[in-house]
């Protein structure tokens, strides 16, 4: 009945499902445990009326030309240009830290000062690691990397992560960038906002063609037996199915953490709604040093909805993933001994034909809007 089974109804798996059906002319089946499809981007209105992320807030943004016009087969979009500030100690500072911030610190005298000694050194518009800073010769310059390194990027990271300051991977901190421009923007992408009338009914327009079928509240291990050892590797429904497989989930929980569970960070969210226009002064705001919470997102930034006379936020509040019901794997732990663990997982399924991992979880790595749409193409591509 079906050339694919999709194992997961994010972006991935949605992909994945209208390409091999609109390029191929395949029959898809896609399942999907959850009652809803989109996966992590899944997004509704509340009882207000307020567009807003179930599971946290997801911004489009990519400099992948095709991607974006890919993408914009099924969705308008929201203008939305996404700042984020920190909240220090009380003070909201622009993040990432650029020159604005930096005047906001130092003032205006001290911060232009320092805006020349960093251009001087390093060139306008550069992007300046906090490691680089952190280690360089000039007093002054070491200085802005420890303001940044203690104030905007340690606490929060030991909160996201649950690791103390030793645990942290030095790479981590080499990656965080000091922005030598005034553009408050958190992302630099050529194309970014939202889709206009939200991520769900992109998902809709983009499975809503012929050949795909999309079957919800369904476990994939219900219907689907995947033995590595068996005569017949794949089973779908009791019956040998040897066309493709393509799993987005996780890879461990397929094979019930025979060799131990790979290790994730999840994210409890608390929504709450205020009678009043505005929470807080920009759609996301980062809780670098205070608060149990890494960030506060305010929906009606992000869908528009800036004419509502109340609003729903969201605090996250990360913690260990178990597996325990309810619990969602979020940021795969990467470091040599997850990844062997995980090398393990696929060497379970490498003999199996025709079965593909794709994605967050499948993969163990993380990936943007953009990247995994990416490779979702290039799979359908490959097949």
């Amino acid at each position: 009945m079906y050339q694919s089974i999709i194992i997961g109804c994010g972006f991935a798996g949605a992909v994945m499902a209208r390409q091999l059906a609109e390029k191929n002319g395949q029959s898809v089946l896609v399942i999907d445990s959850r009652n809803h499809v989109g996966g992590n981007c899944y997004d509704r209105k509340d009882e207000y009326g307020i567009l807003v992320h179930q599971y946290g807030p997801h911004i489009f943004h990519t400099d992948i030309k095709k991607v974006y016009g890919y993408l914009s087969r099924f969705t308008e979009w929201y203008n939305y240009r996404h700042e984020v500030v920190g909240n220090i100690y009380g003070k909201e500072l622009p993040i990432p830290f650029n020159l604005n911030t930096l005047k906001m610190v130092y003032g205006e005298e001290k911060g232009a000062k320092l805006e020349k000694l960093l251009i001087d050194e390093f060139g306008k518009e550069a992007r300046v690691s906090i490691l680089e800073l952190m280690n360089h010769e000039n007093e002054e310059l070491r200085e802005i990397g420890s303001y940044v390194y203690e104030n905007i990027f340690l606490k929060y990271t030991m909160k996201q992560w649950g690791k103390t300051p030793k645990e942290i991977d030095p790479a981590v901190v080499g990656r965080v960038p000091v922005l030598l421009s005034y553009d408050n923007r958190y992302f630099q992408s050529t194309y970014q906002g939202l889709p206009l009338h939200g991520f769900t009914p992109l998902f809709d327009k983009m499975l809503d063609f012929e050949g795909i079928e999309v079957r919800l509240n369904t476990n994939a291990k219900d219907v689907l037996t995947i033995d590595p050892a068996g005569e017949h590797k794949v089973l779908f429904e009791g019956k040998p199915f040897e066309g493709n497989v393509i799993f987005t989930g996780a890879l461990d929980e397929l094979f019930d953490c025979r060799f131990g569970r790979l290790p994730y960070r999840s994210l409890r969210f608390d929504f709450e709604h205020y009678d009043k226009p505005f929470y807080q002064s920009h759609g996301v705001v980062n809780y670098t040093v205070t608060e149990d919470f890494t960030r506060i997102t305010e929906f009606k930034y992000l869908s528009g909805q800036l004419d509502a006379s109340d609003t729903t936020i969201i605090k996250e509040y990360p913690m260990a993933y178990e597996g325990q019901n309810g619990q969602i794997p979020y940021y795969a732990i990467n470091n040599d001994a997850n990844q062997a663990l995980y090398e393990k997982y696929k060497e379970l399924v490498q003999t199996i034909p025709h079965f593909y991992c794709l994605g967050r979880l499948a993969e163990y790595k993380y990936y943007n809007i953009d990247a995994i749409v990416n490779e979702a193409h290039l799979l359908a591509e490959r097949l």
